[in-house]
């Protein structure tokens, strides 16, 4: 695909997403939802059912023997029919996968401390630390922000049911950052509201390889699975939707960039995907940077939810947080600062 920019503002235009624009109303940068489809392509025809699931869900607690206990179970149906998991599928066909309930069926609190940046009766804000998930979901049953919520808070917002009390947004468990949690439905109903009209303020920072040319630009190109890869995602015009980037230039080091980005939608990897996609991928990221960042001193991808701002549920003022970057991306930016 081609990456025309112009001079006062670079753009990425969308190709051709076969999807109307629907706006998640999470960050989508983690995908644990209840419901999951694909369909096959010419190329994966042929496969067995309970392999090409288990490939596609790529999650490495979930095994091929699980699934095929739920295509038994009904939980996977190709045309809204039942199959075998020694079916074949053919290209073309609709798979869906409706995950059972997990056999906990709430998360428990634990005593994990908390970044905590602003609290009150209504809502809780926390700088999450790179490494830990948001919600519990398969392969993550403890340890997460949830859980920890739960120890701290004791009252969470229950529209998002038992496994995900509070959880309004999420970022992903590589990214760290600002993440706000609603204590009560009313603020949850009221943050949820804000982030579909896009009026909650969303800046992430991120260290990216390459000389990033224009000062700001606009990635407008949609997402969906990768061909090649089922656990990963791309820009492509097959199954996808549409996806759109806004960025910054901060400061640059020559052979990288620092960047502040703001989403307009809220995708599976988003920001991951589409900064590769113009070439710049983010340092020390594991599936869509190539490279490590250790060079620089990187524990991880350096990929930061720097920004947070959200009109009050119940007080009606403006709340804008900051989150000073992780230790490890500040010394990576002393580096290059200083060589």
């Amino acid at each position: 695909m081609n990456r025309p920019y112009n001079e006062e503002e670079a753009a990425v235009p969308k190709a051709n997403a076969e999807r109307a624009e629907n706006p998640d109303v999470e960050d989508a940068e983690e995908s644990a939802e209840g419901t999951m489809s694909w369909t096959v392509a010419e190329e994966q025809a042929g496969e067995r059912i309970d392999k090409f699931v288990t490939d596609a869900i790529g999650n490495p607690s979930i095994s091929r023997s699980q699934v095929q206990e739920w295509i038994r179970a009904g939980h996977i149906t190709v045309a809204s029919g039942n199959v075998k998991p020694n079916a074949r599928v053919a290209a073309g066909d609709e798979i869906v996968v409706v995950f059972p309930e997990p056999e906990s069926l709430e998360a428990l609190p634990e005593d994990i401390p908390l970044e905590i940046v602003f609290e009150d009766a209504d809502i809780i804000v926390i700088n999450k630390p790179r490494g830990m998930v948001v919600h519990p979901a398969y392969g993550h049953s403890s340890g997460t922000v949830v859980n920890a919520l739960l120890h701290h808070c004791k009252d969470l917002s229950g529209i998002n049911g038992v496994m995900r009390p509070g959880i309004v947004h999420r970022i992903d468990k590589d990214t760290s950052g600002l993440l706000m949690a609603a204590k009560n439905d009313l603020a949850h109903a009221s943050l949820a509201a804000q982030l579909k009209e896009h009026s909650v303020n969303r800046r992430y920072l991120a260290l990216v390889y390459g000389n990033v040319p224009h000062d700001r630009g606009t990635i407008d190109a949609p997402i969906g699975r990768d061909k090649y890869d089922r656990k990963m995602f791309a820009v492509t015009d097959k199954n996808s939707k549409r996806s759109v980037t806004h960025f910054d230039v901060i400061e640059r080091f020559g052979d990288y960039t620092l960047v502040g980005l703001r989403l307009e939608t809220g995708r599976t990897h988003q920001i991951r995907v589409h900064m590769k996609y113009i070439g710049h991928p983010l340092v020390g990221d594991p599936m869509y940077g190539g490279r490590s960042g250790r060079t620089l001193g990187m524990d991880g991808q350096a990929l930061h939810a720097g920004e947070l701002g959200f009109v009050h549920p119940r007080t009606g003022e403006r709340h804008d947080f900051e989150a000073a970057l992780p230790e490890d991306m500040e010394h990576a930016l002393h580096m290059l600062r200083n060589r």
